[in-house]
């Protein structure tokens, strides 16, 4: 990516320092020592009252005390003067004669927007509305901070900080209401949501604390970060954890240790930081057509106070990237989603055969590679549980030109295993007949006075370089669906990466009357069938889907080697189905271009090494693909879609079958011309 391209990432800290109760002036010391400890962030959020502690109960009627937090305040915005970024910290502050619970942005020295609390609770532990008034709008929209100037004040403020970063703060209890402020501030556009809190450690209080922050940063589409009061500020009856929590759209992507945690330690800050992708908030917001409605429906008039921050940065480096973002990294939520997906598929094909007439037969191709293997234990499963017996499956296995001894032997072997109704024909003789018809001479060769045996001789002479002729293998795989629609309803194998890339033959697999693999890509397809050896089946299928496993990924269409190995390796074609499947997530996903997706694909953790040309060219050749085959997605079979990224042109995606790629490959050529 350019070094002078927005990432769109910004980072945030929120930070529980060590405070000292009632001591506004060592306080701001070790706000501003944060401050300088963490300016690689661009935006610091502190706790509520951290200027004073919030523990100070009656010393808030305290002339001293309010005097002392204005001082600290200056103090605070000094330690901001050189620095690029925003912070936010909380202190009581007098209006008029009352007393507000606030929060304050800081920014290059100065004070830019003061947000007072709305919802004070009053209630068990908590008196404040017996020191502070709550803010309902009414207020003055300005005040005088001694040393600062004066500074917006009010409930209606945001603070724009450009390229899609707007920030809305709110105060503690405001998130535990029924419709918080945040709501109202994303409505009005926040992408950024800051909540300043002192809530203290009760059995159980964490979690719901968790559970909060990440669902109004989903409900909201935006990030939210939450920073609570520390230990120090722990008095009487009260002992408070430091807990910092980062969201970003339902996920909670950094937490900090807290009181009662692994990795807690009583004399240090605690925090937590994280790269927040504006890029994919924005996107959302922009295809939830729905989110946009309940938007305008609630719209609240807000004034935006302009903050830029810049230069900025994040760069997504502060949590890790998948390299294979279908697969969770945990294993046993990997086996939680192998196990839903699974029974999706299974579910989507038993009401679809519910249709079906009693003497209907099932009809699947078994090539003894990963797809036809996933597609038929869905077959064999759906069966089970819909009371069929699993003979009424109808497996065809199909040896072609490129078909090897391994890949056969396990076709015809899983078939035997999973008890299902097998045949075997060798569509050879009827693809060199279909030559013949079509006049048609395979990688050059006059096949006209010509056996079988003797063309088949013929191409093992051939030179490797030689043996490309996209008619051979277009034929076999329609004389294969020919075959196959002819004998009953036809289950479709292939898997998501194959449609993206248009890696099928148009009207042959790329035809079924239902897929179950259609929106499982290619990465995953592999631990599903793990899932189902591991929990599906006895130990002799077990061993025979390890086969299975162990086999190249290949549509095997080309003649083997001399040896009777595999010759046509479809990675060794199209590049990594690792990198292909990262592209196809974050295009499709969120609507990332070249540039982004290459940054996205520099940090990742891939399961190997690859070089920037490397991930450059096979990105083109994604990018090719994936526009000159839409045509291929535009009438394929419905299937169950079990994610969130789908290609299916009656649900996730309507794309015109004659769009043109070139301002992607454009923005891909600028890349290339950086790099030299």
């Amino acid at each position: 990516m350019r070094e002078d391209a927005d990432t769109g990432y910004v980072r945030v800290t929120a930070i529980s320092p060590r405070l000292h109760i009632a001591d506004p002036a060592s306080n701001a010391e070790a706000i501003a020592e944060a401050v300088a400890t963490h300016a690689d962030s661009d935006v610091l959020l502190f706790p509520e009252l951290c200027l004073t502690a919030y523990t100070c109960g009656d010393l808030f009627a305290q002339e001293a005390l309010l005097e002392a937090s204005v001082d600290a305040l200056s103090r605070v915005a000094g330690a901001t003067h050189e620095w690029s970024g925003l912070a936010v910290v909380g202190m009581p502050l007098r209006v008029e004669g009352r007393l507000y619970n606030t929060a304050v942005a800081v920014q290059g020295g100065r004070a830019i927007a003061v947000v007072p609390k709305q919802f004070l609770p009053n209630y068990h532990e908590f008196y404040e509305a017996r020191w502070f008034t709550p803010a309902e709008g009414i207020e003055p929209q300005e005040v005088h901070l001694r040393g600062l100037g004066t500074v917006p004040f009010g409930i209606d403020l945001l603070i724009d900080a450009g390229d899609g970063l707007v920030i809305g703060i709110e105060l503690c209890e405001d998130l535990w209401m029924p419709v918080p402020p945040s709501s109202f501030q994303a409505a009005a556009g926040a992408t950024l949501l800051l909540n300043l809190s002192a809530s203290n450690e009760l059995i159980g209080k964490a979690a719901w604390r968790r559970t909060l922050v990440a669902s109004q940063s989903g409900r909201c589409l935006a990030a939210y970060a939450y920073a609570s009061a520390g230990p120090s500020e722990s008095t009487t009856d009260l002992v408070f954890g430091g807990h910092c929590l980062i969201a970003e759209n339902g996920n909670i992507v950094s937490e900090s240790p807290r009181v009662g945690s692994d990795g807690w330690r009583w004399s240090q800050e605690t925090h937590a930081t994280a790269d927040i992708d504006l890029h994919h908030l924005l996107h959302d917001r922009q295809v939830t057509t729905s989110w946009s409605q309940a938007c305008r429906r609630h719209a609240r008039p807000f004034r935006r106070i302009d903050a830029p921050l810049a230069p900025r940065h994040g760069t997504g480096a502060t949590h890790a990237i998948a390299g294979q973002p279908f697969i969770p990294r945990d294993h046993r939520e990997l086996r939680a989603r192998c196990s839903e997906i699974f029974a999706i598929q299974c579910a989507g094909l038993a009401k679809r055969i519910e249709r079906l007439s009693r003497h209907t037969p099932l009809a699947i191709g078994v090539s003894g590679g990963l797809d036809s293997t996933l597609a038929l234990l869905v077959a064999t499963k759906t069966m089970r549980l819909v009371g069929w017996p699993t003979t009424r499956i109808h497996a065809l296995t199909m040896p072609g030109f490129g078909t090897t001894k391994g890949t056969l032997e396990s076709a015809r072997r899983l078939m035997e295993l999973l008890q299902v109704t097998a045949a075997e024909i060798d569509i050879r003789a009827l693809c060199f007949d279909t030559f013949r018809a079509l006049q048609h001479q395979p990688f050059g060769i006059d096949i006209r006075d010509m056996d079988l045996e003797a063309f088949e001789q013929a191409v093992r002479e051939l030179p490797p370089e030689r043996r490309e002729d996209l008619l051979f293998e277009n034929v076999q795989a329609r004389v294969r669906t020919l075959l196959l629609m002819n004998r009953g309803f036809v289950i479709g194998t292939g898997d998501l990466s194959e449609q993206a890339l248009g890696w099928s033959t148009y009207n042959a697999d790329h035809m079924s009357m239902y897929n179950v693999n259609c929106s499982v890509p290619k990465t995953l397809v592999r631990f599903l069938i793990e899932f189902v050896a591991e929990h599906e089946v006895d130990a002799a299928t077990r061993e025979c889907l390890q086969q299975v496993l162990a086999t190249p990924i290949s549509p095997e269409l080309l003649p083997p080697t001399a040896e009777g190995h595999i010759a046509q390796h479809t990675e060794s074609v199209l590049g990594s189905y690792e990198l292909h499947d990262f592209f196809l997530y974050h295009l499709v996903r969120f609507g990332s271009g070249p540039q982004r997706l290459l940054h996205l694909a520099s940090m990742a953790e891939f399961s190997r090494e690859y070089s920037h040309q490397e991930i450059r060219q096979t990105l083109r050749t994604f990018l090719t693909r994936f526009f000159q085959n839409q045509f291929k997605r535009s009438c394929v079979p419905d299937g169950p879609k079990v994610g969130s990224v789908s290609l299916s042109p009656r649900g996730d995606w309507r794309m015109p079958s004659d769009a043109e790629v070139a301002a992607w490959l454009h923005e891909l050529t600028r890349d290339a011309e950086q790099h030299r």
